[in-house]
């Protein structure tokens, strides 16, 4: 198939484009880099042997989306592109609005103005909000409690309503959970500008040296160990699941929302002695805080995902942290140098 990524240098972008890349797709990339490194690109080009078009562009720009359309011609988008720091996000809400809603509105537009029907968005989790019940399934209620988490709450129902415009038409709504890792080679992994807002690049950094101490927020959750529990996935898993979905929507139309998760939780604590164990790093804690608005614990029924598209997670949280560690290691300041 000829598919349109939005955010494709991204990290779980890059990595569903190396995966597709890999099954033969002919593949088109739209990134605009306010959070990714063009680097990426080229490296998922030699890891992949293969041409692929990229454009700098920004989904809020229609002119330009509808010349990539009609130059390109794909007949299906996969949709990464967007803000996505849920902290970020309280401190500027229009921005994250304007990026993440109103882009993904000119992105629908100019696929119907190419007659482009179907697309995989790339949600989030956050839609559920304070779980009711655990684990989360798709039909547990949608209560985001953050602007970041609404603006994929409200992409999600635009989406939805866009999808009964044509009867043709077909939508995947994957919510993933904690993405980790990286390509088992070392040469495309998660390069977070500036601090990093999730716990395994963090820790990465640490064990790199480039930050002194892992901050743990909240050591007296109702939880095992007292730190929070969430659901990882290993992007490569992540990147499958995308290239699955993709499969299905080519094959169905209508509208599904699917769960990609490993299914349990892992706590703080866990994460770090794991990376410790795959590293041979000891990695120095500081107890702080509980952060506001931070759940005790989630994790994911991933049970839609096997059934609809016979997908479920490879990889251990062993293999996780080794190859977080591969490229961390190889690369000690990601894409860029040490300046």
């Amino acid at each position: 198939m000829r598919i349109l990524l939005t955010g494709g240098a991204g990290y779980i972008g890059s990595h569903t484009l190396l995966q597709l890349l890999q099954q033969q797709h002919e593949l088109c990339v739209i990134d605009n880099f306010s959070n990714a490194a063009p680097e990426a690109l080229s490296r998922v080009a030699r890891l992949s042997n293969r041409h692929f078009e990229h454009h700098d562009a920004t989904i809020l720009d229609s002119g330009r989306l509808d010349e990539i359309f009609d130059s390109f011609q794909p007949e299906a988008v996969i949709h990464f592109a967007g803000l996505k720091a849920v902290g970020e996000s309280d401190l500027k809400p229009l921005s994250y609005y304007e990026e993440n809603v109103f882009g993904t509105i000119q992105l629908l537009k100019a696929m119907d103005r190419a007659k482009c029907r179907r697309i995989v968005f790339s949600s989030s989790a956050t839609v559920y909000g304070t779980p009711h019940y655990l684990p989360y399934n798709e039909a547990h209620p949608l209560a985001p409690i953050n602007p970041y988490g609404r603006t994929k709450y409200f992409i999600e129902e635009i989406l939805k309503d866009w999808a009964k415009t044509d009867a043709e038409k077909a939508v995947m709504l994957l919510r993933y959970f904690n993405p980790v890792g990286a390509h088992p080679s070392g040469a495309i992994g998660e390069d977070p500008m500036g601090v990093p807002n999730n716990l395994m690049p963090f820790i990465a950094q640490v064990a790199i040296g480039r930050r002194p101490v892992l901050n743990v927020f909240g050591n007296d959750y109702d939880t095992p160990d007292g730190t929070g529990v969430r659901d990882y996935i290993h992007v490569d898993d992540l990147a499958r699941g995308h290239a699955a979905a993709l499969d299905y929507i080519t094959h169905h139309t209508g509208v599904e929302a699917v769960n990609l998760g490993a299914g349990k939780g892992v706590s703080v604590l866990e994460m770090v002695k794991a990376f410790e164990q795959a590293s041979g790093v000891s990695i120095p804690l500081h107890f702080a805080p509980r952060r506001p608005g931070d759940l005790p614990q989630f994790w994911a029924d991933a049970t839609k995902a096997k059934t609809l598209f016979n997908w479920e997670v490879e990889k251990s949280l062993v293999e996780m942290c080794a190859d977080v560690w591969r490229w961390q290691s190889q690369n000690p300041h990601g894409y860029g140098d040490e300046t």
